[in-house]
């Protein structure tokens, strides 16, 4: 007799400091019968490393290693087939746990279903298995609570960026919005900068790297001195103070914090 079909878990690891997990996820990781983590090959994954301290030695674990990762533009041929392989072929290795009657927990930095490699296995798996999301702290949450600058007060609107956008396109959003995240910073600074200084909110603008982690740093975008940005680096851009004609001064407000 075949084994009853398990459960699959999209589990929120939240931005980087271990405290950040939530009871919930806490208890599934204590609870899994095999722990998925997407990382780059040759290294254990952000996540796997956050939630190290709650996994039972005998658990199973299944890394799932991207082929590719900045290598090759996002928008190439070769990187989307590549990566779309990849999804499917993962989506098949989860599955099979799940047909084995397994309890499959998919770690997930941040919020599994912003900005997160789990969303195209629960679009894949969750309309034929048992599914649950737990919610997770995300960068962008853990990285304003760092600073200590309020993002957002009141009626203002906050737009999310994704760093990849065009810089024409960036610097639109940009002057449409009271404050902004802009997410996927690492080698896309350079244009983030500029396309800032285009609509004059350089000065706004917050730089944090690795949010909430131990080597967390923070610092005013525009006194960065380079434009070197690791994948784990944020910009924000508060706008609960602006006024027409006036800046927001978040060096003198914010927590400042140097690894």
């Amino acid at each position: 007799m075949s084994a009853a079909p398990g459960r699959l878990i999209g589990l929120g690891t939240g931005p980087g400091d271990p405290e950040l997990l939530t009871l919930k996820a806490a208890r599934y990781l204590a609870e899994a019968d095999v722990i998925a983590n997407f990382a780059k090959r040759g290294n254990a994954g952000n996540a796997r490393k956050i939630v190290a301290g709650h996994m039972r030695p005998e658990v199973i674990e299944l890394p799932l290693y991207y082929p590719v990762t900045t290598e090759i533009d996002k928008d190439h041929g070769d990187y989307v087939s590549a990566i779309s392989d990849f999804y499917e072929e993962s989506a098949k290795a989860v599955e099979d746990h799940l047909l084995a009657g397994r309890t499959v927990v998919v770690l997930s930095e941040g919020d599994p279903l912003f900005y997160g490699s789990y969303m195209h296995l629960h679009v894949r798996l969750s309309h034929r298995f048992s599914t649950e999301v737990v919610p997770g702290v995300t960068a962008m949450s853990g990285c304003w609570s760092a600073t200590g600058v309020p993002i957002v007060q009141g009626d203002d609107i906050l737009s999310v960026l994704p760093g990849t956008l065009a810089e024409d396109i960036l610097a639109h959003r940009l002057s449409d919005t009271d404050a902004a995240v802009i997410m996927k910073v690492g080698r896309n600074l350079p244009k983030i900068r500029r396309a800032l200084a285009q609509v004059g909110k350089l000065e706004r603008a917050i730089y944090v790297e690795r949010g909430t982690m131990e080597n967390m740093a923070i610092t005013p975008l525009a006194a960065k001195p380079d434009d070197i940005a690791p994948y784990f680096s944020i910009v924000l851009v508060p706008g609960w103070a602006a006024k027409p004609g006036e800046s927001v001064d978040t060096s003198s407000q914010m927590a400042e914090v140097v690894a």
